[in-house]
């Protein structure tokens, strides 16, 4: 592993961009940062509350999951979320203009009859839509965790749509190669879940134990899932907590692979370069980006 960037405020939602930067959010900052393959950081855009998973649409924006903010703890080194914000006034998804800056409101709580508690990660299906886990929120001061679900909204702001509720606090999301099958990592339940897609923003009402769609991986220990990437072939790259790394897991549910990293808050990995077989992976504890060379290509992502 190659360290490209340090010092981040807990960075996520990586995207790699044509001119070989990395664009990603800084949630503790409410930042967008872009960096420069020679680890230069500049501000793409003040976010602000919690910015949290980002894509590109299909009119060259940045759509981002803003959960809404965390309070932060510093944990033997660790910059770790705790809880939910002082100044939390919910969740949104934002749309942002990369050369200006300008940040807009798409969708907030309430909009469509949704509630929004911590919007989360996010990616774009062929069609110009975009699916987006909602998180949730944890109030240790009221002793409430959030049930929430998983969305499918319009690039336009004309549809917003909780497709599958209740989900067990969703984080990352992913399409299949041929945009047949959702996948979702549940945290707490540490579970790889999959969703046979019908139309776009539908899914069959596929059930496993607990609630909507079809368990398809879960290892053993104590661990947590965080954000994902696909591969080129059709495995789910998978960030985990507690062992540190990122677990690869076939479409069948096998694990292909565990690659381990130095940072127990791994939690995000995107692949760039000529071939897609470049790895970025946010180690959010530390505050770093770091750079490997995967064994096979990423998928790459619609627009």
């Amino acid at each position: 592993m190659e360290m490209i960037a340090s010092g981040l405020r807990f960075p996520e939602g990586p995207v790699a961009m044509p001119d070989g930067s990395i664009i990603l959010t800084e949630i503790e900052s409410g930042h967008i940062t872009r960096i420069a393959p020679d680890g230069g950081k500049s501000t793409v855009a003040e976010a602000g509350g919690g910015p949290n998973g980002l894509a590109v649409g299909p009119d060259g924006k940045l759509y981002c999951c803003n959960n809404g903010g965390f309070e932060w703890q510093d944990e033997n080194g660790f910059l770790v979320p705790h809880g939910i914000a002082k100044d939390y006034s919910g969740g949104s998804i934002q749309r942002i203009d990369i050369e200006t800056g300008a940040v807009e409101t798409l969708y907030k709580s309430g909009d469509f009859g949704c509630i929004l508690r911590g919007p989360n990660d996010i990616v774009f299906d062929e069609h110009g839509g975009f699916w987006f886990t909602d998180h949730g929120k944890i109030d240790y001061e009221k002793r409430v965790h959030d049930v929430v679900g998983i969305f499918y909204a319009k690039a336009d702001g004309s549809h917003l749509e909780e497709v599958i509720f209740p989900s067990n606090n969703p984080n990352g999301i992913g399409l299949s190669p041929d945009g047949k099958t959702l996948y979702a990592a549940e945290t707490y339940t540490c579970r790889l879940m999959k969703f046979n897609i019908t139309e776009p923003g539908k899914v069959a009402p596929d059930m496993g134990p607990g609630g909507p769609g079809i368990p398809l991986y879960r290892p053993a220990g104590y661990k947590f899932f965080d954000s994902l990437g696909m591969e080129e072939c059709g495995n789910i790259c998978v960030a985990t907590i507690g062992e540190c790394g990122i677990s690869v897991i076939s479409p069948e549910g096998e694990l292909v692979e565990f690659v381990p990293t130095p940072d127990i808050f791994t939690t995000n990995i995107c692949f760039g370069g000529d071939d897609n077989m470049d790895a970025y992976i946010c180690l959010s504890g530390s505050g770093q980006l770091m750079k490997m060379r995967w064994k096979r290509p990423g998928l790459k992502l619609n627009f």
